[in-house]
């Protein structure tokens, strides 16, 4: 006779839709060993209903940037013990949203740049938004924009001040 699950265990079905997540999501998460893998009884796995806080930690550490690698190593430190190695996690992911934000930005301006030129420039030449897409990997805006913005700082370091 089969043993039935316990009161608060839910299939992989009920976890996620408990969770708001996909079947998929649950055995993403398994297979990056974020999530254990509950022995079968019989066809069934039976999951704890604590894994839908664990999966809701797990998806909100994601919303703030966290990689599933970093949400690994919080999950390990969860009891908030070793503040230490949480705050290391947390600057160093602060560190490279700073880092992407800078390109974001750097983006932005060129994008703004093309736009402005692309309006004033006549119609029967080409558009400079295409032109500058077209160009070779190294000679991308953001990267011409990095080379201008480096050489227009160099220049103005090694102009004599007025």
């Amino acid at each position: 006779m089969r043993s039935s699950p316990e009161p608060e265990a839910l299939t992989i079905g009920r976890l996620a839709r408990a969770a708001d997540v996909g079947v998929e999501t649950i055995r993403y998460y398994q297979e990056r060993q974020l999530l254990p893998v509950p022995p079968s009884s019989g066809a069934f796995r039976y999951y704890p209903i604590s894994l839908i806080e664990r999966i809701r930690f797990i998806k909100h550490a994601q919303e703030l940037g966290f990689s599933l690698g970093e949400v690994g190593e919080l999950l390990q430190l969860e009891d908030g013990a070793d503040r230490g190695s949480i705050r290391r996690i947390a600057a160093d992911r602060l560190l490279q949203i700073e880092a992407k934000l800078g390109d974001l930005k750097r983006m932005q301006r060129v994008l703004k740049g093309l736009l402005t030129e692309c309006e004033h420039t006549k119609a029967s030449l080409p558009c400079p938004i295409i032109g500058t897409i077209r160009l070779p990997a190294a000679s991308t805006p953001v990267e011409t924009k990095r080379r201008r913005d480096t050489s227009r700082d160099a220049s103005k370091q090694l102009a004599p001040a007025s």
